[in-house]
C-alpha cells in the first residue's frame, strides 16, 4: 500500500489557553473528500470557576456544515437561527452556514462545575449548488440516528455519511462518511476503500495502518482504491473521515467558498455588522481579522 501524506497536528491557542491540534487545512492537502477543516480540541482540565475567556464567541460562518463531536465535557452552541443546544459526547451537532449563519460555542457547564474538554470539531465544505441554501441546524444522538457497532475489541459510531452499508441520519449534501472508533489494544478492523478519498486520525493511542505507525497526534492520507487494515498498538480513539472531492475551495477566517467574490461579500457584511448575532448572545462581536493569508 502506498500511503499519500503524514500530517502532524500544529499546535493553535484560540484564546484563554484553549489549545486546539489543526490537521487541516495543511499546505500540502487541503483537504480531504469535503473536509476542508480539522481541529482536535484538548483535552484541557476546565475547573470549575474558570472566565469565559475559554468560550468561543459568536462568528460567521458561509458555504459549509460544521461539526462539533465531544470525548468528554460539553459545550452550549447558540445560532443566530435561536438554536440553543447542549452537546455531549457521543452526540452531533451539525450546522449547515449555507449563505450566513453565526454561532457561538460556550463551556457554560464546564465552567461551573468543571470538566475534561475533550473533543473534534470539523467543516465540511458544501458543493457549488449548496453553498447559497438557508442556514440550518441539527443535532443527532442515539444509534437510531448514528449507528453504532461493537465487535472484536472495537466500538464503533458513524457520524455522518454512509459506510458499508450503514447509514447515519444527518443531512449531507455530498458523498462522505465521518467514523469514530474505540479500540482495544491489539484490536484489529479493515477501512474499505468505498470512498475514493479518505483519512485516519489518532485523537489518543497509537495504531498501524497497513504495517505503517500512526501515533496520537498524526493524520494518514490514504491512497484510493486499497481497503486498509488498522491495528491498534495500545487503547486508541480513531477518527476515519473521506468522500468524493467537490473542488477547490477558499477560505479567509471562517468563510469557505469555491468564489473568492463570496468570500469579499461575506467578510464586508460581517465587517458592516449586517449579519445577525445569536438572539440569546448577541453582546460581543469579533471584528474582522485585516490579515488575509490563505491557510
Amino acid at each position: 500500500m502506498t500511503l499519500n501524506l503524514l500530517i502532524e497536528r500544529r499546535m493553535h491557542d484560540l484564546g484563554g489557553g484553549f489549545t486546539v491540534g489543526r490537521l487541516l487545512p495543511h499546505a500540502r492537502r487541503r483537504m480531504v473528500g469535503p473536509f476542508v477543516f480539522f481541529d482536535h480540541m484538548g483535552p484541557l482540565d476546565v475547573q470549575a470557576g474558570a472566565d469565559a475567556s475559554l468560550d468561543i464567541r459568536p462568528h460567521p460562518h458561509i458555504g459549509l456544515s460544521t461539526v462539533t463531536y465531544l470525548y468528554s465535557g460539553s459545550i452550549t452552541h447558540r445560532d443566530s437561527l435561536g438554536s440553543h443546544q447542549e452537546i455531549f459526547p457521543g452526540e452531533v451537532n451539525w450546522m449547515t452556514a449555507g449563505r450566513g449563519i453565526t454561532h457561538s460555542e460556550r463551556l457554560d457547564a464546564a465552567r461551573a462545575q468543571g470538566a475534561i474538554m475533550h473533543g473534534v470539531q470539523a467543516w465540511v465544505a458544501l458543493p457549488r449548488e449548496n453553498e447559497d441554501m438557508a442556514p440550518a441546524f441539527f443535532h443527532h444522538q442515539g444509534p437510531g440516528e448514528l449507528p453504532e457497532f461493537q465487535e472484536d475489541g472495537v466500538t464503533g459510531r458513524l457520524i455522518a455519511g454512509t459506510l458499508d452499508g450503514a447509514r447515519a441520519q444527518v443531512q449531507t449534501h455530498s458523498p462522505l462518511f465521518y467514523l469514530h472508533w474505540n479500540m482495544a489494544a491489539g484490536a484489529r478492523r479493515g477501512l474499505s476503500a468505498e470512498h475514493p478519498e479518505r483519512a485516519i486520525y489518532v485523537a489518543v493511542g497509537q495504531v498501524e495502518v497497513g504495517g505503517q505507525p500512526l501515533a496520537a497526534g498524526q493524520m494518514m492520507v490514504l491512497e484510493p482504491g486499497q481497503a486498509v487494515l488498522v491495528t491498534a498498538q495500545a487503547p486508541s480513539t480513531v477518527m476515519l473521515m473521506g468522500g468524493e472531492p467537490i473542488g477547490e475551495r477558499y477560505m479567509f477566517w471562517n468563510f469557505v467558498s469555491s468564489s473568492k467574490d463570496k468570500i469579499e461579500q461575506a467578510s464586508e457584511a460581517w465587517r458592516a455588522q449586517r449579519m445577525p448575532l445569536p438572539p440569546e448572545d448577541n453582546q460581543e462581536f469579533i471584528p474582522l481579522p485585516e490579515r488575509r493569508k490563505r491557510v
